[in-house]
């Protein structure tokens, strides 16, 4: 019976490792930009002796949901979304390069360029600083255009410019930082993304979808459970037997 034990005590673990991924993806359902998760549970026979209806339950590899989010305008200026493919470089945790969909930009007390999350969005040169202005705009290139304080509007100027980049779909992957990278550590290539300003992208969660996986989820962790309480019901039973001998 110790290995029906230990068949539903791994099943129980890897659910409810699946549920705490769908419970992340629910918590993200409002975060501009958020990419959803996926974790896969799968069966693998157990090998050895025993019977051949004896399976496992093993985890499989993380995923990550690339559909695009909807696109709501804001009229913020500072507000972007990105239509179609594409990447915003932004500075990692660990001062890395990693690459993000939110687009909630806005300015801090001195000047740096950073994201909803408070990470600094990257231009070709490194973390963005914009100087004093008095207007700033963000055309579809990501190019970043000011007027100067003081200034009238003909003195607008191009200051700095987003790093905005295209990874290839099979290689990408979410750290546990939240933010994307490439599998083989490579940085993404430029060329051909385009923004949209004055709007944001949405979430591509579903609530209601990740509700009902949630639930199904906790169904499956309750019948792992059933299991173990259903092996040491056998065990006892066995004992009793051979109390009675």
């Amino acid at each position: 019976m110790d290995k029906m034990v230990y068949l539903g005590m791994t099943g129980a673990k890897y659910a409810q490792l699946a549920q705490a991924t769908t419970v992340n993806n629910l918590a993200n359902a409002s975060t501009p930009g958020f990419r959803g998760d996926f974790q896969s549970l799968m069966a693998s026979v157990v090998e050895g002796a025993g019977m051949a209806t004896r399976v496992n339950s093993t985890l499989g590899a993380k995923g990550v949901n690339l559909q695009q989010g909807v696109i709501q305008s804001t009229g913020n200026p500072l507000d972007v979304a990105i239509n179609g493919d594409g990447w915003i470089a932004v500075r990692a945790p660990d001062g890395s390069e990693a690459y993000s969909r939110r687009g909630d930009l806005r300015l801090t007390a001195d000047g740096q360029l950073v994201n909803g999350a408070g990470q600094a969005v990257l231009g070709e040169g490194g973390p963005i600083a914009v100087p004093p202005h008095q207007s700033l705009s963000i055309g579809s290139d990501g190019s970043l255009s000011l007027v100067p304080l003081g200034q009238s509007a003909s003195t607008l100027a191009v200051v700095e410019r987003i790093k905005l980049v295209r990874l290839d779909p099979a290689k990408v992957v979410k750290g546990d930082d939240g933010l994307i990278r490439q599998r083989d550590g490579q940085p993404g290539q430029s060329g051909g993304v385009r923004l949209q300003s004055g709007a944001l992208e949405g979430s591509n969660v579903s609530p209601v979808e990740a509700m009902v996986n949630l639930i199904g989820m906790a169904r499956q962790f309750d019948w792992q459970m059933n299991v173990m309480k259903t092996a040491g019901q056998v065990s006892d039973s066995g004992n009793s037997l051979l109390r009675l001998g």
